[in-house]
């Protein structure tokens, strides 16, 4: 009888995580090297270690889901093509102009110089038509100028293409008409229009955000096309929005891709400690290249439509995550100062840190701790063993150069790792008004267990929970998600002034569309579910502020609702409301629904307790360094039981992650296989 796997692959920077769970809830974990130069070849080569490991062949598969960073290091590294832009006569400039927001660190904009527009002013190209903000014609679309900037983007070799004209949101019949321009007069364009990317007022991010979507589509079509040649299986991809979908959905519109795999990890670990009674966490995902931090709430990851990639924003609904160049591969330097810093450069996969052997030139964070003996002299069970001694020798080079043993230079490697990743956590909670010291951290990731017990000091932290195999919760949050769509509407109206038949016909439009992709993706009617929300804002705010809208018939009940969570929410966030001042009418600004096919979920099982001796997994000593030399116990995660508790000094392997836990600290392994780490 057929297994029915479902395979959940995530593509780090250093190596591919994969899970496969069948449909006895049994699951088989693995990691593989990536391979930057085509990710698609590590891909495969997960899917073919998997489907050996638990002993099945590709007839098997029921479905493969996909955290894939192909966009991301795209945008991030700058690796945009020739891309060109299409927009209304008369806004050619709108690149040009942008935001007049300066990036910290710049006291004065006098000395600021803004950097590269996505698309230089040559390539931009305007056509006549123009729309009013409710979608009234007020000039028709010219269709003579539409052929003219087609044919001077096919003359220039220009094969990515973003269209935004001017309140498309409202109405977008030109965008349309100037679609069937370029597929007539440029048929090897790649179009992206901004009505189908983000149908959302405010025209410079909506132009970046449907530029940022031409510019990814070639690369991530091209790697999900070399993906369907190696996997017959279907596929389903990650999106930024905590949801799946399936590639061919995903090849229309790859921005939603930007946030692929740190979604997964803050929804895999939201899943797994949901099932322990922690409904609000922290989560930190330390990879080979960067961490990514973000905040659960009530078992639910934190959203956001105000988030950017690299220099560029983009104006879609994502989890809320800050990200830092802070992971295992991330490079130690002395800048021209004479000041050690760590990242954001990493070594990544190839040639990687000096431990593995493969040619790497700089230390790293991973030398580092090799070298103070908080990780095993090999990684994976032994599937790659590590070079200690070049560590020590690449680190020494450097300790000379700061005037520092060598212990000490490792340490303050690592030292100024987790000030850079509890910055990170600041960020995602201090900045946005939580209190840090409330929330329990979720570390997981290959390396994001490692400066656990550091992160507690410095931040005040109630405990760190460690789920089972932190290296691959990721690709298992891939199997924990729903499909997922987002539509959004924008319809600016005083709160005194709404019809309800408006707000009837703009959710009805929504849910039809978001109807549609489920169908397409195979979910009868009555698996379908819609969440609605809408953003308001005080009349005068430049910004809004997002509630949940709720079920049943779009009627003044359900518009008084939303008016009440809004005063709510706006007192919760910036300590002050107008609820009862009419001198500040409330003013409805975007309608939006999302589109929700729900899949059934892995089930964690509760585990009996143990008999409390955690010495049967202790499988002897080694001298580690934490704030000295010391003796300290090893242990075996997986021969931990319920109850049982490791007191530091001491050091707790696995495949995928290890757990140093520092003098002081205390891990008591919970009834679902997390690693509870508490100071003592």
């Amino acid at each position: 009888m057929a297994k029915r796997l479902r395979i959940g692959i995530d593509t780090g920077g250093t190596f591919t995580d994969v899970v496969a769970l069948d449909g006895d809830g049994a699951l088989v974990t693995t990691k593989t090297p990536s391979t930057p130069a085509d990710p698609a070849e590590g891909f495969a080569d997960g899917v073919a270690k998997i489907l050996r490991m638990a002993g099945a062949g590709p007839g098997d598969v029921a479905a493969l889901s996909h955290g894939t960073t192909v966009a991301t290091n795209r945008l991030l590294e700058d690796r945009i093509d020739d891309l060109g832009l299409v927009t209304t006569e008369g806004f050619e400039s709108i690149l040009e102009i942008a935001r007049q927001s300066v990036p910290d660190g710049y006291g004065n904009s006098y000395f600021w110089v803004k950097p590269p527009r996505i698309v230089p002013a040559h390539r931009v190209r305007a056509v006549g038509g123009r729309l009013d903000h409710t979608g009234a014609e007020l000039r028709p679309f010219d269709e003579e100028s539409a052929v003219a900037a087609a044919r001077w983007f096919r003359d220039q070799g220009i094969l990515a293409i973003g269209v935004c004209f001017l309140h498309s949101y409202a109405d977008p019949s030109h965008e349309l008409a100037m679609r069937d321009v370029l597929a007539r007069e440029h048929p090897d364009a790649v179009v992206s229009l901004s009505c189908e990317v983000l149908r959302e007022y405010r025209e410079y991010e909506r132009s970046v955000t449907t530029l940022v979507d031409a510019a990814v589509k070639p690369a991530m079509n091209g790697y999900l096309a070399r993906i369907a040649e190696r996997v017959a299986s279907r596929l389903l991809v990650m999106k930024s929005n905590g949801g799946v979908l399936s590639a061919d959905e995903v090849a229309r519109q790859p921005i939603t891709t930007v946030l692929s795999g740190p979604a997964a990890g803050a929804l895999g670990a939201a899943f797994v400690v949901s099932r322990s009674g922690h409904g609000s966490v922290v989560t930190l995902d330390g990879g080979g290249t960067s961490t990514d931090v973000a905040v659960v709430l009530d078992g639910e990851p934190t959203l956001t439509t105000e988030g950017s990639i690299g220099r560029h924003p983009v104006k879609i609904p994502m989890i809320d995550i800050v990200t830092v160049g802070a992971g295992g591969g991330s490079v130690a330097w002395r800048s021209p100062e004479g000041a050690l810093k760590v990242g954001p450069r990493s070594a990544g996969a190839d040639p990687g840190p000096l431990c593995y052997g493969r040619g790497g030139a700089e230390a790293t964070v991973t030398d580092a701790h090799a070298v103070l003996g908080r990780i095993p002299p090999h990684l994976l069970g032994g599937e790659v063993p590590l070079d200690v001694d070049a560590a020590r020798r690449g680190l020494g080079a450097l300790a000379a150069e700061l005037g520092l043993p060598v212990e000490r230079a490792a340490a303050g490697i690592l030292e100024i790792s987790a000030w850079n990743q509890a910055n990170a956590i600041r960020q995602i909670t201090v900045k946005r008004g939580l209190d840090v010291r409330d929330y329990p951290l979720v570390a997981f990731g290959g390396s994001g267990p490692l400066l656990a017990c550091r992160l507690l000091d410095v931040l005040g932290l109630p405990a760190a929970v460690i789920p089972e195999n932190p290296g691959n919760l990721s690709a298992f949050g891939l199997l924990t998600v729903d499909v997922k769509n987002d539509y959004v509407r924008t319809r600016v109206v005083r709160d005194a002034e709404l019809d309800p038949a408006l707000l009837a016909e703009v959710y009805a439009d929504l849910e039809a569309e978001a109807a549609g992709a489920l169908a397409r993706e195979g979910f009868p009617e009555d698996r379908r579910r819609f969440a609605r929300s809408a953003d308001l804002r005080y009349y005068g705010q430049a910004f809004e502020v997002r509630v949940a809208a709720p079920a049943g018939p779009p009627d003044e009940g359900l518009r008084a609702e939303v008016v009440r969570r809004f005063h709510d929410a706006h007192e919760a966030l910036y300590g002050y409301c107008y609820r009862d001042d009419p001198r500040h009418p409330v003013e409805w600004v975007n309608l939006r629904v999302s589109g929700i096919g729900p899949i059934e979920r892995p089930s964690l099982p509760e585990r009996p307790p143990g008999d409390g001796d955690a010495s049967r997994a202790r499988t002897g000593t080694r001298r580690v360094y934490f704030d000295a030399w010391e003796e300290s116990a090893v242990y075996r995660r997986e021969k931990l039981a319920p109850g049982d508790t490791v007191e530091g000094p001491a050091v707790i392997e696995e495949f995928g992650s290890t757990l140093p836990l520092h003098p002081g600290f205390a891990a008591i392994l919970d009834g679902h296989g997390n690693l509870v780490v508490t100071s003592r």
